[in-house]
């Protein structure tokens, strides 16, 4: 590379072999050029990101092959103790696992604690395995802002299982649930107030529900949280007319139920290959994520338009102090953004 530093005031042949020196990195697992390429996908300036932009269009046609799963639950529930034994697990039946672990941002600082490579030492130690934690920045759902980009960089990386760990149950299962082939939800042992709390709409998105920490004095507990989820289960109409959610017991522990959960990814993954709902479920959501980046690149265009942005403030205030409606502040600057 030139003198150009991470793509600033690059030269376009400067521009070029930047390009190609992330792109080729990639394709050969090269971690330090995947974190920096994602670092680029990741960054609010537009030239960087348009770098990051570059050397993912080039890279398109070498993703698809993976594993997309996703997991999310409650806090405490263990997800980053399940990921690990998980990873772990898959690595020895010769996988390469990634893992996007999103950390909650403070809604006060923006900042994150991203621990998921502390919580997953032996994992993250290990050649086969790339974790990424990035902040969630306050995206809706938990989900970090480039996830689905990062997700096919770890794909065109070699990465044939990656792994998306959102930051609990609320939004975040819609949107994790929008990127993945395989989603499950993790559970407490003790299932009575859980499963009163839990949204109809998390089991009606899973693929499975798993029962962690079923070990010790919680097997019991856990057990029949079993059969209250298998109860709620039965009484919902599956996702897929293909596949029909089950419910799990595991110690990520001990290890205990881990091969058993990996089977039923791959089984879920064979029968809607077979129905050709896999392709059809990545189609359309292809076609929501290239909706989503439309609605974002809008909504900046919006937000960084003159007219709006002189209207913006006072608009606000009187919305406020209840001056105005919040209708009529909308269209006051829409009009002021269409007057270009």
């Amino acid at each position: 590379m030139s003198g150009a530093r991470d793509g600033e005031g690059a030269a376009p042949g400067a521009l070029r072999s930047q390009i190609d020196l992330h792109r080729d990195g990639v394709r050969t697992g090269d971690r330090r050029l995947l974190a920096k390429t994602i670092t680029l996908l990741e960054s609010r300036r537009a030239d960087l990101a348009a770098v990051g932009q570059a050397v993912l269009e080039e890279l398109v046609s070498y993703t698809g092959s993976g594993v997309r799963l996703g997991i999310t639950g409650t806090p405490g529930v263990g997800k980053s103790t399940f990921i690990e034994a998980l990873g772990l697990h898959l690595i020895a039946k010769g996988h390469r696992v990634a893992v996007l672990a999103v950390d909650p941002s403070s809604p006060r600082s923006g900042g994150s604690i991203l621990g998921d490579k502390t919580r997953m030492e032996r994992l993250s130690q290990h050649p086969a395995a790339f974790i990424r934690p990035s902040p969630s920045g306050g995206s809706l759902g938990g989900v970090a802002h480039r996830t689905r980009e990062t997700l096919l960089l770890c794909e065109a990386a070699g990465f044939d299982v990656v792994i998306v760990e959102t930051v609990g149950v609320g939004q975040s299962e819609v949107a994790v649930a929008s990127m993945v082939d395989f989603f499950a939800v993790l559970l407490q042992p003790g299932a009575g107030d859980e499963l009163q709390g839990m949204k109809k709409g998390v089991i009606e998105l899973a693929d499975a529900l798993v029962v962690n920490k079923a070990d010790g004095e919680q097997r019991d507990a856990a057990r029949r949280a079993r059969t209250m989820y298998r109860h709620a289960l039965s009484v919902m109409r599956p996702a897929s007319a293909s596949w029909r959610p089950s419910v799990l017991l595991t110690s990520a522990v001990g290890g205990e139920g881990i091969d058993a959960f990996w089977e039923q990814v791959v089984s879920q993954r064979a029968a809607l290959a077979a129905a050709g709902e896999l392709a059809a479920r990545r189609a359309d959501q292809a076609r929501a994520w290239m909706w989503s980046l439309v609605e974002e690149a809008l909504q900046a265009s919006f937000r960084t338009h003159p007219g709006v942005a002189r209207e913006l403030r006072r608009l606000e205030a009187e919305v406020g102090a209840q001056k105005t409606s919040p209708g009529a502040a909308a269209r006051a600057l829409l009009e002021a953004y269409r007057r270009r």
